[in-house]
């Protein structure tokens, strides 16, 4: 599996050009959780794919919780038959003004996900680690990703602790903050992300079919080849998939 990649957070349902993307990620065999920003969109995503690489996930964004709370209920109905959560999550940046009902809800949220257990979850934390990484706790009763850190190194250390993984995008590796957070990241914790289409490269949407690129950024980073990158986040995303 040296040619093994993977993708734990791309906007799918979002591309322009979805059917191209799709089909590439069957050729190409890149195992790809697809994120979704409301429960709606999920639902919609699972009538459209139907492949053994490409994985939906239910999610609820946190910018969008108080314009949408109607679907909070709908979130609740479809949480135990889905493995994959995301994105989910809280922004104290852009979504300040909802501070509190975000919280409730994502509070709500990581107790059915601990009830249930065996869910994989990505996770939004922007503005706002130290309240996800708490939230969280250190005994949660699955995976969970922090997708594009950017928090402080003292709330990433308490998210390793307490058994947090963290997905790398191309953003990240080419800038001097993300590098910084990247080099105190144990190999062990490190997988990969797209954010597709919300990154860009050469003015274009960073893609998930372009997800060798972050390999080959990361590998520099910790000063290791890119086979031995790569051997890493397989074992790394093997480990998360089959202990959760």
């Amino acid at each position: 599996m040296s040619d093994f990649l993977f993708d734990t957070h791309s906007h799918l349902d979002l591309l322009k050009s979805f059917d191209y993307t799709v089909q590439e990620i069957e050729k190409k065999r890149i195992y790809t959780i697809a994120v979704t920003n409301l429960p709606v969109l999920y639902q919609k995503l699972i009538t459209k794919v139907d492949s053994k690489y490409i994985k939906p996930a239910l999610g609820f964004h946190p910018e969008l919780i108080d314009q949408y709370q109607k679907y909070i209920p709908e979130m609740w109905k479809l949480l135990p038959d889905a493995r994959y959560i995301g994105e989910v999550g809280l922004d104290f940046k852009i979504g300040k003004d909802s501070k509190v009902l975000q919280t409730t809800f994502f509070e709500e949220l990581i107790s059915r996900c601990n009830d249930i257990g065996g869910k994989i979850l990505t996770i939004h934390s922007r503005g706002s680690a130290k309240e996800v990484i708490s939230i969280i706790g250190n005994n949660f009763n699955g995976k969970y990703i922090l997708h594009w850190y950017s928090g402080n190194l003292k709330d990433l250390h308490i998210g390793i602790s307490n058994g947090a993984y963290f997905s790398i995008n191309y953003a990240m590796v080419t800038s001097s903050s993300g590098q910084k957070i990247i080099e105190s990241i144990p190999n062990e914790r490190l997988l990969l992300e797209s954010d597709s289409p919300f990154i860009l490269i050469n003015k274009k949407p960073f893609s998930t079919l372009e997800i060798d690129k972050v390999v080959t950024k990361l590998a520099a980073i910790k000063n290791i080849s890119f086979e031995a990158m790569l051997h890493i986040l397989y074992n790394n995303f093997k480990i998360l998939l089959n202990n959760a």
